[in-house]
Formats: structure tokens, C-alpha cells, sequence
């Protein structure tokens, strides 16, 4: 049995997740997210086509395919590669390969802040508070060239527009492009088709719905999946990962710290971290990570 948390602000969120007692394997995987992980407790290693790296803290690119096995807790810190701080980033990580040992950079430093914040039971805002930090220190090239403003455009134009029929022709138009020079240009500029970075952006709206108190039906119904089981298998085929009913989710310390999703009505409250029940079959596979109540709010 374990402890668990994630909060998501705007371009990124912090995952402190504790597994079983024996090893935790997570299968071959890729998602949109540049991943930093972090060895809390016991040790990790991770490995892509390029070969394996062990912790303490190794940094993996965007939709890059990767397989994880570990032991204790860790951290993963996601950042969105659209945000300033992702595009920066990945001009100064990953200039020559897909994933990168971090174990003597700034990201290092971090390691017994994030160790002291799970021991503690730490909240919402001071985990937010300190995903900001580590972001804002890692390494980044000086100059990086800014996303494309139609590109942008198309973007801001999907997180507000997730409620409708939302294809690419619409988005297309909404910028003043065919739609083979947007298909083409998206693809350049985020290494996505449109029709994927669109289920990327529901699963991340998702997530953070369900987080501010949603259950996971009416999470899944208003980031655009069919059901929760759609959601579901989404969520785990993408980060290798359990379902958000076996993680507690803590939300952001203020609405101001939630990804741009579409407008909801006025009934949406943003409340304390959710607590599931802890199902039986969980101590029959190393594969899940659990998370249990450490006591007061988590």
C-alpha cells in the first residue's frame, strides 16, 4: 500500500506516486508530455530504443516510446512542449537523444524537496509551487524559436471549442488555412496530427476536471470522451498507468492554475483531493500504484 498525489497547473502537473512493495513495471508507452522522473525512494530505470537509463532523475521527450520499472516512489514532472518552458527545454535536452540523464543538473538540487513534500503529506499549493520551481530551473537554451501564432491559434481555438463537432477543416478556417497546409504545419510544429493532440487535450482537461471534485463520468463526458471507460483506457494506454480512480488527485490551489478548458457551468466547484476505496485485486499485480489516506487533507 502507498501514498499518491497530482496537481495540474497551466503547461504542466506533478505526479508523487509511491508503487507495491515489489516492482513496478509499466509497459512500452509514449504522450505529448516531456517527462522528468525523479527517484523519491528506491530506484528506477527507463528505457527507449536508444538503450537504459537509471535514476536518480532522468528526463524523457515528448512522444517519445519508453517503458519504466521501478521500486519505492518517484515523481514525474510533465510539461507541456507548446508552453515557452517545453519548447525551451527541448532544444536543450534532447538535441541528441530521446531521453537524458539529469542525475548532475539543477534538477538534481530538487530531489530532497520533493522527498521532504511526500514524506509530509505536502498540499496543493506547495507541490504546485514546487513543480514551478524545478521547471523554472532546468537547463534551457537562450533563444528558442516562438510556436507558429496560427499554430497557437489553432490550439487556443481546440481548448475552447471541445464542446462542438471540432475538426481540423474548422480549425483550418478559423486561421485562414487549407487544410492540408494546417494539417501540415500542426504536424511540424507540434510532432502530432491534429486528431491526436485533440485526445491529448481531453485526457489533460480530463484529468484536471476530475481533480476539482467531478466524478469520473461527468470528467470524462465534458472533456469530450464517450465514457469513462473510454477515458479510462486512454489514460492508461497513454502514461502506463492505473486509472485515475486508483490515484488521489489532489486540484490546483486556484482556478487560475488550470489548463484553458471550455466553459462550465457555475456548479463546478474546485474541492479537496479525492479518496478512493482501495480495491482488493490491487496487491495481485506489480504493475499498479497505490496510494492510500496519509491522514488530515491530502
Amino acid at each position: 500500500m502507498g501514498r499518491g498525489r497530482i496537481v495540474v497547473w497551466e503547461g504542466g502537473s506533478l505526479w508523487v506516486l509511491e508503487g507495491a512493495r515489489e516492482t513496478a513495471e509499466v509497459q512500452s508507452h509514449s504522450h505529448h508530455a516531456i517527462q522528468i522522473t525523479f527517484g523519491l525512494k528506491g530506484e528506477f530505470v527507463i528505457e527507449t530504443e536508444h538503450g537504459r537509463l537509471r535514476g536518480p532523475v532522468v528526463a524523457v521527450a515528448s512522444d517519445t516510446h519508453h517503458s519504466f520499472r521501478a521500486s519505492g516512489a518517484v515523481a514525474f514532472l510533465f510539461i507541456e512542449p507548446e508552453s515557452a518552458a517545453g519548447r525551451a527545454l527541448h532544444g536543450e535536452l534532447f538535441k541528441d537523444r530521446p531521453a537524458v540523464d539529469l542525475a548532475t543538473g539543477q534538477a538534481h538540487g530538487f530531489l530532497e524537496s520533493l522527498r521532504n513534500c511526500f514524506d509530509q503529506g505536502a498540499t496543493g499549493p506547495g507541490l504546485v509551487e514546487l513543480g514551478r520551481s524545478i521547471v523554472a530551473a532546468l537547463p534551457r537554451t537562450g533563444a528558442h524559436l516562438p510556436p507558429d501564432a496560427r499554430v497557437t491559434s489553432m490550439i487556443t481555438y481546440a481548448r475552447t471549442h471541445l464542446d462542438d463537432r471540432l475538426t481540423l477543416a474548422s480549425a483550418a478556417k478559423h486561421v485562414g488555412l487549407s487544410f492540408s497546409r494546417a494539417s501540415h504545419l500542426f504536424v511540424a510544429q507540434t510532432g502530432l496530427a491534429f486528431k491526436s493532440y485533440l485526445l491529448w487535450l481531453r485526457l489533460e482537461i480530463a484529468v484536471a476536471l476530475y481533480a476539482g471534485g467531478q466524478s469520473l463520468t461527468e470528467s470524462a463526458h465534458q472533456a469530450g470522451f464517450a465514457d469513462s471507460a473510454h477515458f479510462s483506457r486512454t489514460f492508461r494506454r497513454t502514461f502506463g498507468l492505473p486509472s485515475l480512480p486508483q490515484c488521489a488527485v489532489q486540484p490546483p490551489s486556484t482556478t487560475s492554475d488550470l489548463p484553458n478548458r471550455p466553459e462550465r457551468p457555475q456548479s463546478v466547484r474546485w474541492v479537496g483531493t479525492r479518496r478512493m476505496a482501495r480495491p482488493k485485486a490491487w496487491n495481485q499485480t506489480p504493475t499498479q500504484w497505490h496510494v492510500r489516506r496519509n491522514g488530515g487533507n491530502q
